[in-house]
């Protein structure tokens, strides 16, 4: 089979970033959301309040395939009984410390290195997230200097639309003019990011993921990739140069 990949996007959360747990960080992050709010609560019990509501919003997204704003976000589901305008003033600032509360994020090993030499090699990049807050992730590819590389960046708190809807990798395509089955998709999530990308009719399909993970999720026809990967720099043998595809990565139908 040959393939003809222009675009690769790229999912966020364990793929282009990972989460690193630094408890400072995060005990900063729990205090500055109590703060913001003006809560009366402690700000652990704030917290746990917010993750008990949280999981009830999460949900409604998996059932709706649909993503609140970080204002809809805080003044409907998370905080309905405070002061609202308060709440839609500091939401966005409410949704990144949220975030921080988990800990702190980094791009992935040899990530620079790889997003570098895929945008050398000819190969259009952009990003498809699900994520609650907007700034954060412009934020960062600012300051870090990688913006320059990522074209579209697709949040879903921004468009309204989540994995594994289809909706949202359609979105990509028209936003960048490359035809659906010209992208490639690479994720770490394979009962969500796969299913997605695979039903929107992603020309190529790529989990990275580790061994040990791969092995406690068995690949049925509506989540088997393309192709997996183990280290973020097998991308680079995977992607030797638009429009081309290193097809020895590729999974068998039948394994």
């Amino acid at each position: 089979m040959a393939y003809d990949i222009r675009a690769i996007y790229f999912d966020l959360g364990n793929t282009l970033r990972i989460l690193h747990k630094i408890p400072e960080h995060q005990e900063a992050a729990k205090i500055k959301m109590a703060q913001l709010s003006g809560t009366d609560l402690e700000p652990q019990a704030f917290l746990d309040m917010i993750n008990y509501r949280y999981e009830g919003y999460r949900k409604w997204c998996f059932k709706t395939e649909r993503e609140a704003t970080e204002q809809e976000l805080f003044s409907q589901w998370l905080l309905p009984e405070y002061p609202r305008e308060h709440i839609l003033k500091n939401a966005k600032e409410l949704a990144f410390q949220y975030r921080q509360t988990t800990g702190k994020r980094f791009i992935v090993p040899n990530g620079r290195t790889v997003i570098e030499q895929l945008h050398a090699r000819g190969y259009k990049l952009g990003i498809i997230s699900n994520l609650i807050t907007s700034d954060e992730v412009p934020d960062w590819l600012e300051e870090s200097g990688l913006k320059q590389y990522f074209d579209p960046v697709l949040l879903s708190c921004v468009c309204g639309l989540r994995k594994p809807g289809v909706e949202i990798f359609h979105l990509s395509s028209q936003l960048s003019g490359i035809p659906i089955e010209k992208i490639a998709f690479v994720g770490d999530n394979i009962n969500r990011d796969m299913p997605g990308s695979k039903a929107a009719g992603c020309g190529l399909n790529v989990l990275y993921i580790t061994p040990e993970k791969l092995s406690r999720h068995p690949m049925t026809d509506v989540n088997r990739p393309d192709a997996v990967i183990h280290r973020f720099i097998e991308l680079l043998e995977l992607f030797p140069g638009s429009p081309n595809v290193n097809e020895e990565f590729m999974i068998p139908e039948n394994k």
